[in-house]
Order: C-alpha cells, then sequence, then structure tokens
C-alpha cells in the first residue's frame, strides 16, 4: 500500500511494555527498542549507586541484581488517576509524575528515532477505550496529558486511536475475505474490545467510521489480575486476614499496599515501619509477620511482585508452578516453596474475568448485534493469554473462532498502519 517511508511513528505506550513502529518499505514495522527485540518494558530504574536513570529489561535487571534505588513501572496507570499532578521522592530529590512520564516517553522517541535513523515529529499514540471507567471529564484529561508530555518532548503534531482499533487493522493486512471481528486487547492495565468490519476491500478505504460497530473497555488489566493473585495466594503467608492477640483481624490497607505496584513504596517510610512493628507485635500468628518484616526491611515488595507477576504467565501453560519465597526466610534450613494450582489463580481471579465478560455482553447488546453472527475473536495484548479470560470471551461469543495475534505487537504495527493513512509518507 505504502511505496515510500511514512512521514509519522505510531506509539504503543503500554502499562507493561511499549513499541514504536513505523511503516518503511522492505523493513520490520516495529523497530528494536532493546537487545534486538521491538517490546520496551514500561520500567524505569533511578540508580542510587550510580546515580543514573535506566530503562526497559536494563533497569528490571539493575533492581533485580540488588542495586540500591527506585524502581517504577506501569507508569500509564498513572494517566488520568489523581497521582498525576503529584510528584515521588527519588533518590532524595522531587519527582514529579509528570516528568517521570517524560523521561520514559522521551526515551522511547529516542531509541525509536536511533533505530529508524531519522526524526519523527508526528506521531499517532495508541490508548485504551477508557483510562478511566465512568469519568468523562478524567478520561479526557488523562488523552491531555499524555498529548501535553508528547508535544513537550518534541513530537509537533499528535494524534490518538483506540488500542483495539489499532489491532483490527493489522489483523485486517491478513484478510482475504470480509470478517465480522471482536478484537480484544487485554493489556497490563485495561481490557478494551471493538468489534469492526473488517476486508481487503474496506482496508482500501480512508473512512472507516461505519465499519467501527462498537467500542468497550473497563480498567482492568495484567496488574489488576496481579494484584488479586497477590492477596488471594500470597500475602496470606505473611499475615493478610490473619488475627490479632485479641481476636481482631490485622489492618489490611498495609497488604494491599504492598500487592499493588505503584503503592509498594509506601511501605518503606518510617510511619509505615512503625506500624508493621506494632503489627508484629499484636500478631497470635508472629510467624507470618516475620516474613512481612524481613520483605519491608529488605524492600523487596517489588521483587515479590515480579514473582507473583512470573507465576501468572507460567499458570498460563502450566497446570502448578511452586513459588520460591527463600529470600524472606533468614533462619537456616530449607523452606519448601508454596505450590499454586491454575485453579487457585482462576478463583483469585474470577470476579475480575467476570467484570471483563459482561463488559463484552453489553457491549454486544448495546449494539444490537447477535453474538451468533462473530466471526473471529482476535485476541492480542500480553494478558489475553490467560485461560479464565479467553473461556470468559468465548463464551460471550460461543460461534467464533479464537485468533491470537501478536500479543505485544499487534497494537503498535496497528498504529503504524494508521500513521502512515492519516500522515503520509515523508
Amino acid at each position: 500500500m505504502f511505496q515510500q517511508p511514512a512521514r509519522a511513528c505510531g506509539i504503543d505506550f503500554g502499562t507493561s511494555n511499549s513499541t514504536l513502529g513505523w511503516l518503511n518499505p522492505g523493513a520490520p514495522t516495529l523497530i528494536a527498542l532493546e537487545d534486538d527485540k521491538p517490546t520496551l518494558p514500561s520500567a524505569v530504574f533511578f540508580n542510587a549507586d550510580e546515580d543514573s536513570i535506566c530503562f526497559g529489561r536494563e533497569a528490571l535487571g539493575e533492581y533485580l541484581d540488588g542495586y540500591e534505588g527506585r524502581l517504577m513501572r506501569a507508569l500509564k496507570t498513572l494517566l488520568g488517576s489523581s497521582l498525576m499532578d503529584g510528584h515521588t521522592e527519588v533518590l532524595g530529590r522531587r519527582l514529579p509524575f509528570r516528568d517521570l512520564l517524560r523521561h520514559f516517553i522521551a526515551e522511547l522517541k529516542r531509541r525509536g528515532e536511533a533505530g529508524a535513523g531519522r526524526v519523527f515529529d508526528h506521531a499517532v499514540f495508541g490508548r485504551p477505550v477508557q483510562f478511566v471507567d465512568d469519568d468523562p471529564v478524567a478520561d479526557r484529561l488523562a488523552e491531555d496529558t499524555l498529548a501535553q508530555i508528547a508535544h513537550a518532548i518534541g513530537f509537533r503534531e499528535v494524534s490518538f486511536q483506540f488500542e483495539p482499533i489499532a489491532a483490527a487493522f493489522h489483523y485486517e493486512q491478513s484478510l482475504s475475505t470480509e470478517e465480522l471481528v471482536l478484537i480484544a486487547d487485554i493489556g497490563g492495565g485495561t481490557s478494551d474490545f471493538s468489534l469492526v468490519r473488517l476486508s481487503p476491500v474496506r482496508a482500501k478505504q480512508a473512512e472507516r467510521r461505519d465499519d467501527l460497530l462498537a467500542n468497550a473497555g473497563v480498567h482492568i488489566g495484567g496488574t489488576d489480575l496481579d494484584r488479586a493473585f497477590n492477596l488471594a495466594q500470597i500475602m496470606p503467608l505473611l499475615g493478610f486476614r490473619s488475627k490479632k492477640k485479641n481476636g481482631n483481624e490485622l489492618p489490611a490497607t498495609p497488604f494491599f499496599n504492598l500487592a499493588t505496584w505503584h503503592t509498594i513504596n509506601f511501605c518503606y517510610t518510617r510511619a509505615a515501619w512503625t506500624e508493621f512493628q506494632d503489627m508484629y507485635r499484636d500478631a497470635a500468628e508472629r510467624d507470618k509477620l516475620e516474613l512481612l518484616l524481613n520483605l519491608v526491611s529488605e524492600r523487596a515488595g517489588h521483587w515479590l511482585s515480579l514473582q507473583v507477576e512470573e507465576a501468572k504467565i507460567a499458570l498460563s501453560e502450566q497446570a502448578e508452578v511452586m513459588l520460591d519465597l527463600g529470600r524472606l526466610h533468614r533462619k537456616a534450613g530449607v523452606v519448601a516453596p508454596p505450590r499454586i494450582a491454575r485453579a487457585d489463580f482462576d478463583l483469585a481471579i474470577a470476579a475480575l474475568v467476570n467484570r471483563v465478560g459482561e463488559t463484552v455482553e453489553t457491549m454486544l447488546a448495546s449494539a444490537g448485534v447477535d453474538k451468533a453472527r462473530i466471526d473471529t475473536v482476535f485476541f492480542t495484548g500480553g494478558s489475553s493469554g490467560v485461560p479464565a479470560l479467553r473461556q470468559r470471551i468465548a463464551a460471550a461469543v460461543p460461534n467464533a473462532r479464537a485468533v491470537e495475534g501478536d500479543l505485544f505487537g499487534s497494537i503498535g504495527a496497528g498504529l503504524a498502519v494508521e500513521a502512515a493513512r492519516r500522515y503520509g509518507c515523508a
């Protein structure tokens, strides 16, 4: 379709991973951003030992190697939240959250331009169907904030496309006949759906408004599944929902903070440490609280969250996993890792999975589309591989065949197609 390099790029700034794509004949659409891979994990590490900043896999690696500093992930979840206009303390300095996002997106742009060998000043950014559920004002503010950050790092023109629509355009390039397709984009922060008519003939049309039958989204993604899994299966080992000596339950808030990526650092303040010590003194099961104190004193909350995330991923392929918590046991002796079955994980996330399924059903009902007419469900997004989610969506559209796209690249590739359509060739 395009015989010359496109003028603009497509950027998928994701909760877990980000990509930058560009249509350039004869070259891969997604540009390699780190270690010859097209994905850059959406992570920043402020290294106190080296007084440096690093990104992506390098950021995760330095943190896990034990360097002192501050790891930040799931940056996209800040958009539309009350934290966006706030700040955090990093290496003894005040860092506005807007600057944190600016650091990462500027690095994404820099790496993309280095890979392409040219400067990009036009971009189409992907966005979830809803940054914020049931709050149009906050949702609009989230998009405006992302646009402001993009302009601040050097993009002259910025526009947006819904992420599932971008994935639809990528899938459409493989079609030989017309299909009615449910795009299921389940990422780190949101689950987004679009119902679209796709075909090789329609792909040539500039205006596609009539082909989009419905959009819907809910603010549930992989990080929410991780948190639910963590609270149900891991935090009870550290004292969550256990009792005080007087029979009352221990406070729940510290455990919720430890199970939520962007609030883990709240547990490392002096006030939080005092609260944890009080909990230990009051606890009926001190052996569990001892593990909790070890976790906090070693600032291992992010490490534990990564173990939970890896277990979630493994349970998409395996019936059972063992979670090694040996780092939290300081006493000598062998401690058997807890065994976690997929059924335990499914139970932990059941309420979230059902909300995702209900979102699909409500969208179809609002659009007046018979679920039996849908030909295909196209899955994209890293969390779309969770079996329970796929089964729930399949129940909502029982006659549709399931097609798996590039779980981490379909949106970025589709955004590159959209960028070329909107802004033309260089």
